[in-house]
């Protein structure tokens, strides 16, 4: 029984990591519904505003690659209060913002704040939570991260509709509060330590290549996927692949445990979890960019589509959770992987034909699959490592699941954009055709996603062999 019991000081602990980790990722998808307002507003072009997004996303994933480093180090509680004081700094300078540049600051705070309290949320339920209800919890974390999302735009148009976007800051400010006053009660994990010096050349070198890979399919949505400029940006990628590669290979320092990934049942679970985020953020990006260019809604209703979908599956969350741990992975991870592969597919059969109510439906479909998977894929690779490892692969599922998000809106976006420069057809039109382009990538991804599902279980029905 002593092994099945969570504390409230521990329930509590992670609740308050979870709220500045949602609040974070709440607000970074919420400002996409406000970008035609900020353009008019600050005077700068949409290509400019975009990185109030990409440039968050950029420093979240960078911060968040720190972070198996930073908790071996120092104590939860610390790492919360830093990420408290960048959150509350942060919001205010966005509230108070007259220029882009002074907006871009505040994003970038924000992001330091989020690239800090997402792992540390994870981090806790690894260190207090028993095995027994390890999947639960997960699910209950991979909520809040997949929640937020999809609820930001509706979150967004509805305070800029109603009042000003600068309320969708202000409105957060009193959470914040409350949430720096519990989780600075609760908060009480030690550090393990480490003895390890900081990678700073692996930092420079990690953002060196998500950096360029994202500008260069940014660059290719403004002047098509054959520009000098997009082969040109994608070599400088190249050069950062391999200049990452030859520094984890010679250094002892590691900013990250790539090592992890070449186990065969947590690189599966890695694929798994990056395709499973890149659809989710995707998709979340597509989906209104439809409903506004193709079937003339305004940003409220087209933000308002993801909602029913966002609240069933993450109510489905920790119910995915408790199936892994009665189950095990096979189930819930098919569940989620065939329910957004048959999605993915429908959207793209269905798009000459999508309306605003078929979206729903089929939003939600999409969403209540993801929900099974999210949680239990990084789940079931934490119990593939040792207690020392945990923070580890925390640190590396979570860095690239921000990264996932970040690069799928890249890619997708960039998709529909570059068929917009074709001017044979309306805009209405040429968006419908680069959204079913959109869709069709992402089944493809969703069918790998499933491929790895059953790559994983064979794999772990193999006998272990020794050596005699």
């Amino acid at each position: 029984m002593e092994d099945k019991f969570v504390s409230k000081q521990t329930k509590l602990a992670i609740a308050s990591v979870a709220l500045l980790s949602f609040l974070g990722i709440l607000v970074e998808t919420s400002l996409n519904v406000t970008f035609p307002t900020l353009t008019q507003e600050f005077h700068v072009s949409l290509g400019t505003m975009q990185w109030a997004t990409s440039g968050y996303l950029l420093m979240v994933t960078i911060i968040m690659s720190t972070t198996g480093h930073l908790i071996k180090k120092y104590n939860a509680q610390l790492l919360f209060r830093i990420a408290a004081i960048f959150c509350m700094t942060g919001t205010v300078l966005c509230s108070v913002a007259f220029t882009f540049p002074v907006l871009m600051v505040g994003r970038l705070l924000q992001a330091v704040s989020t690239g800090l309290a997402t792992p540390l949320m994870f981090h806790i339920i690894l260190s207090l939570i028993p095995q027994s209800q390890l999947g639960l919890y997960m699910g209950l974390g991979s909520m809040v991260t997949s929640f937020a999302p999809a609820l930001g735009p509706t979150y967004g148009g509805l305070f800029t509709s109603l009042l000003s976007w600068r309320a969708i800051f202000i409105a957060t400010l009193p959470i914040v509060l409350v949430i720096v006053w519990s989780g600075g009660k609760n908060i009480q994990i030690e550090a393990s330590g480490t003895k390890q010096r900081f990678d700073w050349k692996g930092v420079i070198l990690l953002s060196w290549t998500f950096f360029s890979l994202s500008i260069a399919f940014s660059n290719a949505g403004n002047n098509g996927f054959y520009s000098l400029s997009f082969f040109a940006l994608l070599a400088l990628f190249i050069v950062g692949v391999l200049a990452l590669f030859l520094h984890f290979h010679f250094s002892e320092k590691r900013i990250l445990n790539f090592a992890l990934l070449l186990r065969p049942i947590i690189g599966l679970r890695w694929i798994n979890f990056f395709i499973l985020q890149f659809i989710n953020i995707g998709i979340s990006f597509v989906l209104p960019i439809f409903a506004q260019n193709y079937l003339g809604t305004d940003p409220f209703i087209a933000g308002l589509i993801l909602f029913p979908g966002s609240l069933l599956g993450a109510a489905i969350a920790p119910y995915a959770g408790r199936l892994y741990d009665r189950y095990g992975p096979l189930l819930p991870l098919s569940i989620a992987n065939t329910a957004m592969l048959l999605g993915c597919l429908l959207f793209y059969f269905t798009t000459p034909i999508l309306s605003v109510g078929l979206m729903i439906l089929l939003y939600i479909f999409l969403r209540v699959g993801f929900n099974f998977g999210f949680g239990n894929t990084l789940s079931d690779a934490s119990k593939q490592v040792t207690p020392e490892e945990k923070a580890d692969i925390n640190s590396l599922f979570n860095t690239f699941q921000q990264y996932a998000g970040s690069f799928g809106t890249s890619v997708l976006s960039a998709v529909i954009s570059s068929i917009q420069l074709r001017n044979n057809a309306t805009s209405a039109v040429l968006t419908a055709r680069g959204s079913q382009i959109d869709f069709s990538i992402l089944a493809i991804l969703a069918g790998i996603g499933l491929i790895t599902i059953v790559l994983a279980h064979y794999l772990k029905r193999m006998p272990v062999q020794t050596n005699h």
